[in-house]
């Protein structure tokens, strides 16, 4: 996988959760999950335990996104499906492309509690299209085209800077897919895809309110390197 530019890098990520850090975020990960298993919210467990550690904000919000609560963990597993073949699959478009390109740029993907891939990358209503975007949409259709899907749907955000382009170069480079494929920009795609019976995300809010949903993104990395470095928080 190529490394030009590094979507989700930051320099201080080797010192955040290099090998002599992560003794460290297991045991502030194991408090966390303790903590979520008893109701607690999520936000002022993060700060409370991130204090107690002396954690850098990346590392807080790390474990924001890796460790969920149980029953969080059993409705989710319970939901995902395992085989798309023949069947329509809504996308959450920047959710997994941009989990892909930090895949493309050797940066930072989480293994999380419920099976899916988390990475520390934020829109904040602002995206470009760098090198590895045209590698993480190719591997995407390659995929779908693999799964045997009927159609896949694709939501990009509307509000989100580039989105129109990104649309434009996932049809250019679509030439020679076996399924149908329509890409849409919308206002409000997490609620969108609350609603739909199948679809591709990690984002933990739709998750939990989905019908059902597959795991795409991992799907698709794993594919592309099956050795790739997680990196691996999880309380053992």
């Amino acid at each position: 996988m190529t490394q030009q530019a590094r979507r989700g890098f930051m320099p201080t990520d080797e010192r955040d959760f290099g090998g002599k850090a992560l003794p460290k975020l297991r045991k502030a990960a194991e408090e966390v999950y303790y903590l979520l298993n008893r109701n607690y919210p999520v936000t002022p467990i993060t700060r409370f335990i991130g204090d107690h550690y002396q954690l850098s904000e990346r590392q807080r919000l790390a474990l924001a996104r890796t460790i969920s609560a149980m029953d969080k963990i059993i409705s989710r597993k319970k939901r995902e499906v395992q085989n798309i073949d023949g069947k329509e699959l809504y996308i959450d478009g920047f959710n997994v492309i941009i989990g892909l390109e930090i895949a493309f740029s050797n940066s930072m993907l989480f293994k999380c509690m419920d099976g899916t891939i988390r990475d520390l990358a934020g829109l904040h209503g602002t995206y470009r299209l760098i090198p590895q975007t045209d590698l993480a949409i190719e591997a995407l259709l390659h995929s779908l085209n693999e799964l045997k899907v009927k159609k896949a749907i694709i939501y990009l955000d509307k509000p989100v800077s580039n989105s129109g382009r990104l649309k434009q170069r996932i049809y250019h480079l679509a030439e020679k897919n076996t399924f149908e494929l329509d890409v849409q920009l919308d206002d409000a795609v997490d609620t969108l895809l609350k609603t739909k019976p199948l679809i591709a995300s990690a984002d933990a809010i739709i998750l939990d309110e989905c019908n059902e949903w597959f795991n795409l993104a991992k799907y698709i990395v794993d594919m592309q390197n099956e050795d790739y470095p997680y990196i691996d928080m999880i309380p053992h």
